[in-house]
């Protein structure tokens, strides 16, 4: 697993946690912060995850609009709380982060969501993903 993976699947823990528990993400953040600092050779996926979720806390309402926008029928309420996480991340590579490719931002969430979520999760991300890429 590349570094790049490894760090999207530590941004979903920290993103997940912090809706579940309904903390704030910068403070969940800075708790994961800590933890890091104490595990120097997982430094480059940490050093990924931060920049991951740091794009999510400064460009939140605009991420959350996109994926309210272009996902038929569900709000963000709705959905499940790995779905969010996910969404959240891939809609910030593909709008926010150019040194990474629309497709393998769509394919990377779509693994994470086969992985950690329900049976129709990856479809799901793929189709609202795939929208706002073609929109943007």
């Amino acid at each position: 697993m590349s570094a790049r993976s490894k760090a999207r699947k530590r941004a979903l823990d920290i993103l997940y946690q912090s809706d579940v528990r309904g903390d704030d993400l910068a403070v969940t953040l800075a708790v994961e912060a800590k933890r890091a600092a104490n595990e120097p050779a997982r430094e480059a996926s940490w050093l990924y995850a931060r920049e991951i979720v740091d794009g999510v806390i400064d460009n939140r309402d605009e991420i959350d609009e996109q994926i309210t926008t272009f996902s038929k029928d569900w709000t963000l309420a709705r959905m499940p709380a790995v779905d969010r996480a996910v969404l959240r991340i891939g809609v910030w590579e593909v709008l926010f982060n150019d040194q990474v490719p629309a497709a393998v931002a769509i394919d990377e969430a779509v693994e994470l969501a086969k992985e950690f979520s329900t049976d129709g999760s990856g479809s799901f991300v793929h189709g609202v993903l795939a929208r706002i890429a073609r929109a943007s």
